[in-house]
């Protein structure tokens, strides 16, 4: 039986879909193309009806979690106006915590696989470029809202802020079976010191001082 076109771009998006989940969890390299359609319900033999290669099928996979990591950030920074908390604040919280830590296959793509684009080719590398980028320009317009900071201050704290973050969630991956009481002390000690850094804190959030 003939596939519709609809049929076949879910199927494409459905194996699209279990990549980006199965990357996440095992890395581009964990896991091989027969797994890979196992669990996304097809056969090996129909994996090139949709794609000319298994890289391509990575950085289709990469941009799906990274479009999908920067819509939650935004939505995660903006929640703020209904929740009158700090949306970095829920974020740091968020992100630095023992779930995500532990939920490499339904967290951020970024520090599920940075270490394994950097190994990669071009496309791949690309297409993180493009989900980095857009997550610092998510921070930095966040950071710059309500202050005197010019643009270019505002996206070197949401540089430092991403790269802070996604750093400390690696560390604690790293060790977290190897030595449970590291991983938390680096996840606790990111959280709070994240937390409490003026350059991070958005402006709007800060009392002014009066004279002395």
């Amino acid at each position: 039986m003939k596939l519709t076109r609809e049929q076949a771009a879910d199927n494409r998006q459905r194996i699209i879909e279990t990549a980006s989940r199965l990357f996440r969890k095992h890395g581009f390299g964990g896991v091989g193309l027969a797994d890979l359609m196992k669990a996304a319900g097809f056969t090996h033999g129909g994996f090139y009806n949709h794609f000319p290669s298994k890289e391509a099928l990575a950085a289709e996979a990469a941009s799906l979690g990274l479009n999908y990591s920067s819509s939650k950030l935004s939505h995660t920074l903006m929640d703020e106006r209904k929740t009158g908390r700090s949306g970095l604040a829920t974020f740091i919280e968020r992100y630095l915590s023992s779930e995500h830590r532990d939920g490499r296959e339904t967290g951020c793509t970024i520090s599920a696989l940075a270490c394994d684009a950097a190994r990669e080719s071009g496309e791949i590398q690309q297409r993180f470029a493009q989900g980095i980028e857009e997550e610092l320009m998510i921070f930095a317009s966040y950071l710059a809202k309500g202050s005197d900071a010019s643009p270019l201050s505002a996206r070197a704290r949401a540089i430092r802020l991403l790269a802070e973050s996604v750093g400390a969630i690696i560390l604690a991956r790293a060790v977290a079976r190897g030595n449970p009481s590291l991983s938390e002390e680096i996840l606790q000690t990111s959280r709070r010191d994240l937390a409490k850094k003026p350059t991070i804190e958005p402006p709007r959030l800060r009392k002014k001082r009066g004279p002395k």
